[in-house]
């Protein structure tokens, strides 16, 4: 028997499918709505391959800390819309 694919590996499957084949044999007008496509799976893909980030709630966490929490959050929204820029260390 074989394994069932993942939701994430069926979204990349999806993306490569939408940028690699289908792409090229489409009419120009319609490349831009497949690159778009392409893309919200591949944001899907990602965002379903991270832990799910938790919520920032103010009041669940000492008010010394809520710059590490808030961090925290907006590097895993970042993580999923815009690999790489979770990864900055700048002030």
């Amino acid at each position: 028997m074989q394994y069932p694919p993942t939701a994430p590996e069926l979204l990349t499957a999806l993306a490569d499918l939408l940028e690699t084949r289908l792409l090229p044999a489409l009419p120009p007008e319609l490349r831009h709505e497949a690159r778009v496509g392409a893309h919200l799976a591949r944001m899907l893909e990602r965002e379903l391959s991270l832990d799910a980030a938790p919520e920032f709630d103010a009041t669940a966490v000492p008010e010394e800390r809520w710059w590490a929490a808030l961090v925290s959050v907006v590097r895993a929204d970042l993580a999923v819309a815009k690999p790489g820029y979770d990864a900055w260390e700048g002030e």
